[in-house]
């Protein structure tokens, strides 16, 4: 037996199976809270706007801020989790977060409200590959499975329910205050995650702690890498200028000096990644599939809810509500994809990925033509489809990717893969927000055929992903998660 092994099976005795799945509970609670931040502020802009008397430059800031700084510190606490013990920084990332949520919500000023969102979502980053890496740590082969199916249907639903509860919030608080329960809202329960967090999680035994150095050189290298090719993604509609696009070649440069760099440390040192995982066909193509799946899956929302309320004049409410039967499809389907990805491999994700392609082409088609009044209802079961769909790729994919994954290294690589997905998302939203508002002008105004072609566009990225799939499996990975 391995010393990997031997140290994973280890972790697993020292936590009984009750105490095991509440602390991924709590993981799963704090993991819900974080996520759905990036998309339940949306729905609060013009209430944001009204009462801080916020700039566009301000309001997007608040946006993609937030999705910067996460992406920002995700294998930086993936590794400090592996090398420290992710109780620690779970409990850190979360009270961090819980307490930049009520600074939000207190906010006097756009600079204030920016600056809150930048260490919310850096908070947020430090949490969720602690939870990914608990999964690891904790779990083994069905069980693994099961637990990574509960991981997708929170990543799912917090990011299709997050325009839901933000109109909720916003119904309850008042138009003008509304948007600050969308921050407060996080205090109670982060608060409640803190103390069970700490009282649940497994300590890691002194030991077993890294006491290395965590490379503050690899740090420095992918933060400057990652913020260059995300910045003008998530600037891309404050920045007029074309050379904004040159930051991208320059951050793929650094993250190039990034790879020769740990590629170097390793021979001294624990690296802040390890390359040697890209050896492993079920990580690298699982991690493709995850960042083009995500540069599709992220836009829908965005484009859907801009075409609801400012296309349709649907309230933020409604605008929720249109987009729950997606959320509800996708909880259904990772429970189930949870359970049997062991036994059919990555076939379940090119599954799944075809029916996430269905759906949105069957949502594309009921729109010709049908009146505006009518859409949530149109859309209702097309996107139920979808959301069936995407509860099969985003659970299994995640399970199958870690699967070869030594436990020590579970933290970083599920940032890696994580850091993966936020920049999948930012170019997603970027290309297929372009075509939507460009499509939108040269139209004259035609909110349903810009939405139309945006989606179609969506389609086509996850359709690369369904490719991605399928070239895996004919490449011979047909057998389950190991």
């Amino acid at each position: 037996m391995s010393a990997d092994r031997s140290s994973a099976l280890a972790d697993t005795d020292g936590c009984d199976v009750r105490k095991r799945w509440q602390a991924l509970g709590v993981g799963l609670v704090a993991a819900f809270m974080t996520l759905l931040d990036v998309s339940i502020v949306n729905v609060a802009v013009p209430s944001m706007d009204r009462a801080l008397g916020a700039t566009p430059s301000d309001l997007q800031w608040v946006l993609s801020g937030y999705a910067l700084t996460f992406g920002l510190v995700l294998v930086p606490a993936g590794r400090f989790g592996d090398a420290r013990g992710r109780r620690n920084a779970f409990v850190l990332g979360v009270a961090l977060f819980t307490l930049t949520s009520a600074l939000a919500g207190l906010a006097r000023s756009p600079e204030w409200l920016v600056a809150a969102r930048l260490v919310q979502g850096a908070a947020a980053g430090i949490v969720n590959p602690q939870v990914s890496g608990l999964i690891q740590q904790l779990f083994r082969g069905a069980e693994r499975g099961r637990a990574f199916g509960l991981l997708g249907a929170t990543i799912g639903i917090s990011t299709a329910v997050g325009p839901l509860l933000g109109g909720l919030l916003i119904q309850l608080g008042g138009a003008e205050h509304g948007w600050r329960w969308v921050f407060f809202v996080n205090v109670p329960v982060g608060i409640v995650a803190v103390l069970l967090g700490w009282r649940l999680l497994p300590a890691r035994p002194t030991g077993q702690q890294d006491r290395h150095r965590l490379d503050p050189v690899g740090v420095l290298l992918l933060g400057i890498g990652v913020t260059l090719v995300l910045l003008p993604l998530v600037q891309r509609e404050q920045w007029h200028t074309p050379w904004k696009w040159a930051l991208i070649p320059a951050g793929l440069a650094v993250l190039i000096g990034f790879g020769l760099w740990e590629r170097w440390y390793a021979r001294h040192r624990p690296p802040l990644f390890d390359l040697r995982l890209f050896g492993f066909r079920s990580y690298t193509l699982g991690a493709l599939i995850a960042l083009v799946y995500f540069g599709g899956f992220t836009a829908i929302f965005f484009i859907f809810t801009l075409y609801l309320q400012n296309g349709l004049g649907y309230s933020a409410l409604i605008a929720g509500l249109a987009i729950t039967p997606f959320a509800l499809g996708s909880a259904v389907a990772s429970a189930l994809g949870g359970r049997v990805v062991t036994r059919y491999g990555r076939p379940l994700v090119a599954v799944g990925l075809l029916v996430v392609v269905i759906g949105l082409a069957a949502t594309v088609w009921v729109l010709r033509g049908s009146p505006s009044s009518s859409v949530p209802l149109l859309t209702a079961v097309p996107l139920l489809l979808a959301g069936l769909g995407s509860g099969l790729v985003i659970a299994p994919n995640q399970t199958l990717t870690l699967a070869e994954v030594p436990v020590p290294q579970a933290g970083s690589g599920a940032g890696m893969l994580q850091t993966g997905q936020r920049i999948g998302s930012a170019a997603g939203i970027a290309a297929v927000g372009s075509l939507f508002f460009s499509s939108l002008a040269s139209s004259r105004g035609d909110w349903a055929t810009a939405f139309r072609h945006s989606l179609l566009l969506a389609t086509g990225i996850i359709t690369l992903a369904l490719v991605a799939a399928l070239i895996d499996i004919a490449g011979g990975d047909r057998g389950p998660a190991r």
